[in-house]
C-alpha cells in the first residue's frame, strides 16, 4: 500500500468519523428534546393521574358511607363526610358504630369497582373512648384482587396519619402510593438503539485504521532496513570484486606489495562482510530463542575503563575525547560480561556515528536505590521525541531520506533493549536535537 493510497484511506477516515460524530450529536440533540418533551407529558400524565386517583377513591369512599348508611337506616345528610387529608389519605365522617371486618370488605369491594389497585390500610376513631384501631396491610394482587396480610408497615403509626380525636369517623391510608404508581405509559426512543450501534462502528473504524497506520509504518521500517542491508552489503562486495580483478592484471612474478596490498583488501572486506553478516544472524536468534546469560561476579568499573581505552584506540584515532567518572561506591554485579561489554561498545558506537563534530563522550556511574547506574552522554545531532518512542524496535532507524552516511542495519538499539530484559535492568533515553543523547543504563545489584 503506497504512501498516496494511505493518505487517501486517513483523509476518508477522518471525513467518515466527522459525519458520524455530527450525527451522533444530532441524534443526541434529539434525543434530549424527546426526552424533555416526554418529560412534560409525564409531568401532565402525573397530575392527571393524581387528579382521578382522588376522584375515584372519593366515588368509593361515598359509597362505603352510603351503604353504611344504608344498612344503619341512617338518613342524615353525608355531604362534605368525605375529606382528602393529603395524596394518600381519606377520611370519611360517620354517626354509626363499625365493626372493622364489615368496612374493610366494604372497602375492598368498592376500590376494587373503582380500579382503585392499590395496597392500603384502614382506621377506625371512636371518640366515646378516645382509641383508634389500625388493620394490617391489605396488599393488592392482579390475581386475588385484594387480600388481607398479617403485617403492618413499621413506619405508620397513628401520630404519622394525622388523626383528630372528635366525632365518628375513619380513615384510609395508601402507604406505597404516588402518581408514578399508577402505570404511566412508558416512552423510549429510538435513538437509544442506534446510538451503540454508531459508537461500536466508530470504535471498529478507529482500530482498524490503526492497524492500517501500523502496516504503512512496519512497511517504512521493513524498506528503510532493506535499502541500509543492500547498501551495507553492496560495498564490501564491490570493494572485494574490484580487488580481484586488479590481482588478476598484476603479473604475479611482479610487484608482490601490490598482491599482498589487494588481497589484505580482500581478506578485510570479506571479514566485514561476514561480521555484518553475523550480526543480523545473532539478532534473529537472539529473537528466536530465549537469551542465555553467563553471568559472572565482576568489576563494572574495570569493564568500562577497558572498554574507553579499547574504544579510543580503535574509534577515536580522528580525535575526540571520552571522560570516565566512577561514582558509583557500590559497582560489582552479576551479570553476562560479553553481552554487557557489547551494550556499551553498542552505545559508544552510535555516540561517535552520530555525531558530525569531535565527539565528547562522558561515562558516569552511580547507585540509585539497588541500582547501579552507568549514563553515557554524548554531543551528537540527537533525536526528536517521537523517535525516542521507537528507537528500540528492531530494524527501526532515524529516518534519513536516501542519505547513507551512518551505516547499520536498526539492530544496535533493539539489541541493547532485549540483553537488558534478559538482566531484568532497564534503558531509559533523554536526548534533544543538536544537543546530544543521554544513554541511562539500568543494571540490578544481588
Amino acid at each position: 500500500m503506497n504512501r498516496r493510497t494511505i493518505n487517501a484511506v486517513v483523509l476518508l477516515g477522518v471525513i467518515s468519523l466527522a459525519s458520524i460524530l455530527i450525527v451522533q450529536l444530532v441524534w443526541v440533540r434529539k434525543t434530549l428534546e424527546m426526552q424533555e418533551k416526554n418529560i412534560a407529558i409525564q409531568a401532565k400524565e402525573d397530575s392527571s393521574n393524581l387528579k382521578s386517583f382522588s376522584e375515584n377513591t372519593i366515588i368509593a369512599l361515598k359509597s362505603v358511607l352510603d351503604e353504611i348508611q344504608r344498612t344503619s337506616k341512617d338518613s342524615l345528610d353525608t355531604y362534605g363526610n368525605v375529606r382528602q387529608v393529603n395524596n394518600n389519605q381519606f377520611t370519611v365522617d360517620f354517626s354509626e358504630e363499625l365493626q372493622p371486618f364489615y368496612l374493610e370488605t366494604l372497602l375492598k369491594k368498592e376500590f376494587y369497582n373503582q380500579n382503585i389497585h392499590q395496597d392500603f390500610i384502614y382506621g377506625i376513631y371512636d371518640c366515646f373512648v378516645d382509641t383508634i384501631l389500625l388493620s394490617n396491610m391489605i396488599h393488592y394482587s392482579k390475581d386475588k384482587a385484594y387480600i388481607t396480610t398479617k403485617n403492618k408497615p413499621s413506619e405508620i403509626s397513628t401520630e404519622s396519619l394525622n388523626l383528630k380525636k372528635d366525632g365518628h369517623y375513619f380513615t384510609v391510608f395508601f402507604p406505597y402510593f404516588t402518581a408514578k404508581s399508577i402505570e404511566p405509559a412508558v416512552f423510549i426512543s429510538p435513538w437509544i438503539y442506534i446510538s451503540p450501534l454508531s459508537s461500536f462502528w466508530l470504535i471498529f473504524f478507529g482500530f482498524s485504521l490503526a492497524i492500517i497506520i501500523r502496516q504503512k509504518r512496519l512497511s517504512e521500517v521493513k524498506t528503510d532496513f532493506i535499502n541500509n542491508m543492500t547498501h551495507e552489503l553492496k560495498t564490501p562486495i564491490s570493494t572485494i570484486s574490484l580487488s580481484s580483478e586488479m590481482l588478476m592484471r598484476i603479473d604475479l612474478n611482479e610487484d608482490p606489495e601490490k598482491i599482498r596490498k589487494y588481497a589484505g583488501i580482500i581478506y578485510k572486506e570479506n571479514k566485514r562482510l561476514e561480521n555484518q553478516v553475523e550480526r543480523v544472524l545473532n539478532v534473529a536468534k537472539l529473537d528466536k530463542d530465549k537469551v542465555v546469560l553467563n553471568k559472572e561476579n565482576f568489576d563494572v568499573h574495570e569493564l568500562l575503563a577497558e572498554v574507553k581505552e579499547n574504544f579510543e584506540f580503535n574509534q577515536l584515532n580522528q580525535g575526540g575525547k571520552i571522560e570516565l567518572n566512577c561514582a558509583a561506591e557500590n559497582y560489582k554485579i552479576q551479570a553476562d560480561p560479553v553481552h554487557l561489554t557489547n551494550v556499551v561498545y553498542n552505545l559508544l558506537d552510535n555516540a561517535v556515528k552520530y555525531c558530525i563534530t569531535t565527539p565528547q563522550i562522558v561515562l558516569n556511574t552511580q547507585n540509585e536505590k539497588n541500582h547501579l547506574v552507568i549514563d553515557i552522554s554524548d554531543n551528537g545531532i540527537g533525536m526528536k521525541r517521537e523517535d525516542l518512542k521507537q528507537i528500540f524496535e528492531k530494524f527501526y532507524r532515524v529516518p534519513t531520506g536516501n542519505i547513507h552516511n551512518v551505516k547499520g542495519f536498526g539492530l544496535g538499539l533493539y539489541y541493547v533493549k532485549l540483553i537488558m530484559d534478559a538482566h531484568e535492568g532497564k534503558i531509559e533515553v533523554k536526548s534533544a536535537v543538536n544537543k546530544g543523547t543521554t544513554f541511562a543504563i539500568y543494571l540490578p545489584i544481588s
